[in-house]
C-alpha cells in the first residue's frame, strides 16, 4: 500500500514537473508553477524559509521521501531502473557508502556556490540537470507534436492549436543536457541510484537528516530468513542482509524492499531501540556525525545568504517577395549581457540562477536563450534576433523559483530599465542606402526614440533616429525590427543594475 502511494504520487509530481517544462504557453504554471518552487536547491536559493523547513521536517520525520516522490531527477532514474528491472530482475547488491566522495562533491559544490561559480555548479543540481534535459531534448518532440496537431486542425477548419517555432537555443547547453541524460541512463540502467548517492548534493545533505529520521524501514531480525531479496532489490544498495543493517543516509524510502520481503521482515515504522539493539542492527551516529551534519547546514545556509538553440535552418532561405535573400540576424557584440526584468542586476542574477532553463521554456518571445559565457554559462540572457522583450510580457518572472527573476507586474516593467538603444549611423539604411525609415520610433513602446532630420536647413532632409536614454527601457523593439541585416543599426546595451524609470 505504502509503495502504490509513493508510486502514484511520484509519476504526479514528475508528469507535472515535466510538462511545466513543455508548456510553450505558460498556462499550466498558474496551478502547477508550486512544484518548481519547492525543489531543495531553489528554495535555498531564494531563501524560501517556509519550504526549507517543510522539506527538512519531512525528512526528519519520514526520511528521503524528497527523492523519491518530489525530486524529478530522482522519479526520472527510477523509470530507468525499472524497465532495467524488465531484462533483469533480482540485479542490486550491498554495496559500502563512498562517503569521501559524497562529502568531498558536496564540499566542492557549496565552495563554487559561495564563489561566485553557480552556474558550473549547477551542473550537478538535480531539479535544474532535469530542467535542461526537459527543456532541451523532450520540449523539441513536443512542439513538433504540436505543430502536426495544428496542421491536422487547420486541414479541418479548427484553428484550437497553433503552430510554434521549435529551434535550437544553444549547442553547448544542448550538448551537456544530451551527455547528462545519456549518463544518467547508464547509471540508473546498471545501479539504480548511483547519482543519488554519490554525486547529488542534495541527496547528500538530506541523508545526512534521514539518518535521524522518525519513520523508516526496519529490519526484523525475528522474521528475515537472509534471503536477501530486499537487498537485491534495493536500487539505493544500502541494505546489508548479512548484519541486518540499513544506511538510512541512503535510503529513499522506496518501500521496494517491504514490497518484495516475502516473509514480512521489514516494516516501515517507528524505530524504538535500546543502546544494544542500536549498536548491533544500525550504524552508530557518533558525534563527528552529528557535527558534520550541523556544518554542511551552516554552509548551505551562508551560501544562500551569500547568493540571496541558434535555430537548425532549413535549405531554403526566407525571400523577400521571391526576389532577395533575407538574411538572418546576428547577435551584436554587447559589452554588457542583458538579464530579463525583475533579476534586479546581472550579479544578482549570476548569483542565484541554477540554469533550469524553466524561464526560457516559456519565453513566448524567444527573447531568452542559455548563455555560452563562461562566467554565467547556460544561465539565460536576453537577445533580440528572434523577437523582443513585450512590455505587457512578465512570464519569466512568473515561473523563477531561486529568486533569481523576482516577481514584476506589467507596470513594474515599463519603469524597469534594463538596457538602452545604441545607434550604428554606418549600419542604418538611412545613412547606407538613402531611403526613409523610421522603422525603430514607430515601434518604440516607450517613445524613446525620435525621428531628426540629417539636416536641419533643409525641409526634405531624411531622418535619423536619436535615443533618449533616459526612456528607453531595453525592450529590443527597435533592434529586432531594424531593417538592416544582418547587424541591426541599433540595438540594445545592457545594465549591470537595473534602473527604475
Amino acid at each position: 500500500m505504502l509503495r502504490t502511494i509513493r508510486l502514484t504520487t511520484a509519476l504526479i509530481c514528475f508528469t507535472l514537473v515535466t510538462l511545466l517544462f513543455l508548456d510553450f504557453t505558460g498556462t499550466l504554471h498558474v496551478w502547477f508553477g508550486w512544484l518548481a518552487k519547492v525543489q531543495f536547491l531553489p528554495a535555498v536559493l531564494a531563501l524560501n524559509l517556509g519550504v526549507i523547513l517543510f522539506l527538512i521536517a519531512l525528512t526528519w520525520i519520514f526520511g528521503r521521501v524528497y527523492c523519491s516522490v518530489i525530486c524529478p531527477l530522482g522519479i526520472f532514474q527510477d523509470i530507468v531502473s525499472w524497465l532495467a528491472g524488465k531484462r533483469k530482475k533480482n540485479r542490486f547488491r550491498y554495496s559500502p557508502a563512498l562517503s569521501w566522495l559524497r562529502y568531498g562533491v558536496m564540499g566542492i559544490f557549496i565552495l563554487a556556490m559561495i564563489s561566485g561559480l553557480g552556474a558550473w555548479a549547477a551542473l550537478i543540481a538535480p531539479y535544474s540537470a532535469y530542467g535542461r534535459i526537459a527543456s532541451n531534448l523532450f520540449a523539441p518532440f513536443w512542439g513538433w507534436a504540436n505543430n502536426l496537431l495544428a496542421y491536422l486542425a487547420e486541414r479541418t477548419d479548427s484553428y484550437a492549436f497553433y503552430e510554434t517555432e521549435v529551434w535550437l537555443r544553444s549547442l553547448p547547453t544542448f550538448i551537456i543536457a544530451t551527455v547528462t541524460f545519456i549518463t544518467l541512463i547508464i547509471l540508473a540502467w546498471r545501479n539504480g541510484r548511483t547519482y543519488c548517492n554519490t554525486i547529488c548534493p542534495v541527496g547528500t545533505v538530506l541523508g545526512l537528516i534521514s539518518r535521524f529520521s522518525v519513520f523508516k524501514p526496519v529490519i526484523d531480525t525475528s522474521k528475515c530468513n537472509g534471503c536477501g531479496l530486499c537487498a537485491r532489490n534495493c536500487k539505493a544498495a544500502c541494505i546489508n542482509t548479512k548484519v541486518h543493517e540499513i544506511d538510512y543516509s541512503r535510503c529513499v524510502d522506496c518501500m521496494d524492499c517491504i514490497d518484495k520481503c516475502r516473509q514480512g521482515a521489514i516494516r516501515y515504522t517507528r524505530r524504538k531501540t535500546n543502546k544494544a539493539e542500536t549498536q548491533a542492527n544500525q550504524p552508530v551516529v557518533n558525534k563527528p556525525d552529528r557535527r558534520k551534519f550541523f556544518t554542511v547546514s551552516a554552509l548551505l545556509a551562508t551560501s544562500a545568504a551569500l547568493k540571496a538553440q541558434e535555430k537548425v535552418q532549413l535549405p531554403d532561405k526566407k525571400v523577400d517577395g521571391g526576389l532577395a535573400i533575407i538574411e538572418d540576424k546576428k547577435k551584436p557584440n554587447r559589452t554588457t549581457p542583458i538579464t530579463p526584468p525583475g533579476s534586479l542586476s546581472a550579479a544578482n542574477f549570476s548569483q542565484h540562477c541554477t540554469a533550469c532553463q524553466l524561464c526560457v521554456s516559456v519565453c513566448t518571445n524567444h527573447v531568452l536563450r542559455p548563455s555560452e559565457n563562461l562566467q554565467t554559462f547556460m544561465q539565460p540572457e536576453v537577445s533580440y534576433e528572434r523577437g523582443y522583450c513585450r512590455p505587457e510580457c512578465v512570464k519569466c518572472s512568473e515561473v523563477c523559483p531561486t529568486g533569481a527573476i523576482r516577481p514584476i507586474t506589467k507596470a513594474d516593467k515599463t519603469a524597469i530599465q534594463i538596457g538602452h538603444a545604441v545607434l550604428i549611423q554606418e549600419n542604418c539604411i538611412v545613412n547606407r542606402d538613402g531611403v526613409t525609415c523610421g522603422n525603430c520610433a514607430r515601434h518604440c513602446p516607450t517613445q524613446a526614440i525620435l525621428m531628426v532630420a540629417k539636416d536641419p536647413n533643409d525641409p526634405d532632409s531624411l531622418q535619423l533616429p536619436v535615443v533618449n536614454e533616459e526612456k528607453c527601457i531595453g525592450c529590443g523593439a527597435c533592434e529586432n525590427l531594424c531593417p538592416s541585416r544582418p547587424f541591426s543599426a541599433i540595438y540594445v546595451e545592457g545594465h549591470e543594475q537595473h534602473r527604475n524609470i
